[in-house]
């Protein structure tokens, strides 16, 4: 039997804004939002990288980042994040944070 919600573990972790603003201050990390050019430039959290999910050359993008970062990554809800985080994850990379709610959710 299968199960509809499925078993597979995520392998990143969704956090809330108080510990997603205490980890992207750590040296290492890399803050990058995934939503669309527009969204971008209208608000932004400071220091963010914009990588458009939907954009043809997500993938080629990230391929370019180093794999030994702590990657920090939100949108407007937290679902297209979610979704880079597993696109990441199945590239390589270990350490990533989804903003959960996303910018939506920001207090600061």
């Amino acid at each position: 039997m299968f199960s509809l919600f499925g078993s597979r573990t995520k392998k990143y972790q969704d956090i809330g804004a108080e510990a997603f603003k205490k980890g992207m201050s750590s040296p290492n990390a890399v803050l990058i939002d995934v939503r669309s050019p527009g969204e971008f430039a209208a608000e932004k959290i400071k220091g963010a990288r914009n990588i458009d999910l939907f954009s043809p050359s997500f993938q080629q993008q990230v391929a370019n980042l180093p794999k030994d970062k702590e990657y920090y990554l939100y949108c407007r809800s937290g679902n297209r994040s979610g979704q880079a985080c597993g696109v990441m994850a199945n590239m390589g990379f270990e350490k990533l944070y989804n903003l959960e709610g996303g910018i939506i959710s920001w207090p600061y």
